[in-house]
């Protein structure tokens, strides 16, 4: 299904299938035309020759310089040239569609005030599968300038553009904002995975289902914790935990008892964020920004999206006591004396191998890194004021969600090694019955990890189970 890009109406889920899943976008007439209306006012507002930022002025401490319309095309190339200043390596082929994309819906939103053309160049570039080269580093969060410089070089280095039209595309936080939008939808799919490995892990632990009873959402009624018990209580639909007598403790370890407090804030962290999102997906970010019912281009602060960064600081926070918790319960599954099973969840009591003990060691190492990436970075502070005191604020909204991604990878890992070690504390306690959707969960490990028996080697690598993460297999499980 082509995506239609209108500048009011672009989600989550048609970033991720034009970043990922290459699908077809379409800018349709009226947004066409709505964009050929204010490019006109541009147009009038510079036969005028009235005092435009960055369209006949330059632009920063250069602001109080005229550009003369004979000039703009040649300021035009020198604003992009002067802003690739990006670092560090190429962003993956995913984040550079997703900028294309929320440049293109900026775009057709008609407040920047370019012509049509710009925004079907895009276009044309997504729908033939062009691959711009834009480097990860370099951009404050205060508009992309950096990133963005480099995706207009790439895409319309031999284009001569008119009035306004450089800065249009370098002044929004469109790659920030694409950045974020793959983060959450990552995170999104992760979370559905750290229910069944938490279920899973509840079934090793032949835990106390009490933790689930639906009154503690009917006394404590946030989304996230209602919605949280739900799934849980669908994932173990059927186990034998639910007969009286099962459990082996009256109450278990705060991170298997906490499951349902813990998700469901990330759950409700994750809502809040994905919120400010949906907003910026379809926002404009520019200044200055184009007013067709004053016949007015104003000068605006709309690339601060502190809205977003600190969205994306909160969700963060909210996340490492979850991976925290995921790395906590493997870790107890692991030990003879917490589970009444074999240490090392060895096949047998009394070898000397270790098993899988020493998986728990990778996984304190991944979370311990997963944590330190938590630490919020929206309130950093510049350390000089840049263009003669004017540029004095930074959003980090690019690290923000470059952060997140790289947390929600290293806790792909945790939960795969936390599936490993739960299926092998299942298979030796040989429950009566698995709940629907733990007994899929623990099948789907078992056909990309063996069960460990004696004299078996240690699974050289968890990426099989990573990788069910990763395609959403797990979002596919029974009760998720």
């Amino acid at each position: 299904m082509t995506v239609v890009l209108d500048g009011n109406a672009l989600t989550l889920g048609e970033v991720v299938r034009v970043a990922r899943g290459r699908e077809d976008v379409v800018i349709p007439p009226e947004a066409l035309e709505r964009m050929g209306e204010t490019r006109a006012l541009v147009e009038r507002a510079v036969e005028r020759g009235d005092e435009v930022y960055g369209v006949t002025t330059g632009v920063g401490a250069r602001k109080k310089v005229r550009v003369p319309s004979e000039d703009i095309p040649a300021f035009n190339r020198a604003l992009i040239a002067n802003h690739r200043v990006a670092q560090g390596p190429d962003a993956p082929e995913d984040v550079v569609r997703a900028t294309m994309l929320r440049v293109a819906n900026a775009l057709a939103k008609g407040t920047a005030g370019v012509r049509p053309e710009i925004g079907l160049r895009l276009v044309r570039a997504l729908n033939e599968g062009e691959r711009p080269r834009v480097r990860m580093l370099g951009s404050l969060g205060q508009a992309d300038l950096p990133p963005l410089a480099d995706l207009a070089d790439e895409l319309f280095g031999d284009v001569e553009l008119a009035a306004k039209e450089g800065l249009a595309l370098l002044n929004s936080n469109a790659f920030a904002t694409a950045l974020a939008a793959l983060a959450l939808a990552d995170l999104e799919r992760l979370l559905a995975a750290m229910d069944v490995a938490g279920a899973l892990d509840l079934e090793a632990f032949a835990a106390n289902l009490t933790l689930l009873h639906p009154a503690i959402g009917e006394v404590r009624p946030y989304p996230g914790i209602v919605s949280t018990l739900a799934r849980f209580r669908a994932l173990l639909d059927g186990s034998s935990l639910w007969e009286p007598g099962a459990a082996r403790n009256l109450q278990d370890p705060l991170t298997f008892r906490c499951l349902p407090q813990v998700h469901g804030a990330v759950r409700d962290a994750f809502a809040f964020a994905r919120g400010q999102l949906e907003v910026e997906l379809n926002a404009s970010q520019e200044n200055p920004l184009v007013i067709p019912g004053e016949e007015r281009i104003v000068s605006v602060a709309n690339f601060d999206v502190l809205p977003l960064a600190a969205a994306l600081d909160f969700v963060r926070i909210a996340f490492a006591p979850a991976v925290t918790g995921a790395c906590e319960r493997l870790e107890k599954l692991l030990q003879g004396p917490l589970t009444g099973l074999p240490d090392g969840l060895a096949p047998r009591q009394g070898l000397a191998e270790n098993s899988l003990g020493e998986l728990g060691v990778a996984a304190q190492a991944l979370a311990a890194e997963a944590r330190l990436l938590a630490q919020p970075v929206s309130f950093e502070l510049v350390t000089t004021t840049h263009a003669e005191g004017i540029e004095d604020r930074v959003t980090m909204a690019p690290l923000a969600a470059r952060r997140l991604s790289e947390m929600v990878e290293l806790c792909e890992r945790v939960v795969a090694i936390e599936l490993v070690v739960a299926a092998q504390a299942v298979d030796l306690r040989k429950p009566a019955a698995l709940g629907a959707g733990t007994r899929s969960a623990r099948d789907l490990v078992r056909r990309r990890i063996p069960f460990m028996g004696e004299g078996d080697p240690l699974p050289a690598d968890v990426e099989p189970v990573r990788d069910l993460i990763r395609e959403g297999a797990l979002s596919d499980t029974p009760g998720v």
